[in-house]
């Protein structure tokens, strides 16, 4: 199962030097059973990127609670076992929780198929957008509208070699 971990680049640093995305448990997002109803299509690329979606919001949930981050969005795919990664039914249908799974364990940053980073240019929009989550969530509408212009940058695809350039530790 693909499931899409939230990170900001020091959560990623730390994820390489340690090897692991998380000791588990730890909330990642997936195609879920919740997530293909919410999106209405049966096309699997286009939930995987829904779940990714879901995701590289949750990255900016992640910014907002530390201010020192790197204003840039990250977002790693990995590979699990089927039922590593668990929906909790009682919040399947949460609006806020589509698409949310529980990874049970740690998972190796190897078995990581792909990371998905902001760009540079991004970086503005982004960090407004976390600034003005918290209004967002209360029905801010002008908020919303602020974060939402984060979601106008699409993440970047990059090779799980590439981590340690992404990081600041590459040669």
């Amino acid at each position: 199962m693909r499931v899409y971990v939230p990170l900001t680049l020091s959560g990623l640093a730390e994820a390489y030097k340690t090897g692991e995305l998380g000791a588990g448990p730890f909330v990642a997002h997936a195609v879920t059973p919740a997530l293909r109803e919410w999106y209405l299509s049966d096309d699997i690329e286009e939930l995987e990127y829904a779940a990714l979606n879901r995701a590289a919001l949750a990255s900016l949930r992640l910014l907002a609670l530390d201010p020192e981050a790197v204003r840039r969005r990250v977002v790693v795919a990995v590979d699990v076992p089927d039922g590593a990664a668990v929906a909790d039914p009682d919040r399947g249908l949460d609006p806020a929780a589509l698409g949310e799974v529980r990874v049970g364990g740690p998972v190796q940053l190897a078995r990581a198929a792909a990371v998905h980073v902001d760009s540079v240019e991004a970086e503005a929009d982004v960090s407004a957008a976390a600034d003005a989550l918290g209004a967002a969530d209360t029905g801010d509408d002008d908020a919303q509208f602020v974060v939402d212009g984060a979601e106008d940058h699409e993440l970047l695809w990059f090779a799980t070699q590439e981590i340690p350039n992404l990081v600041g530790l590459g040669d």
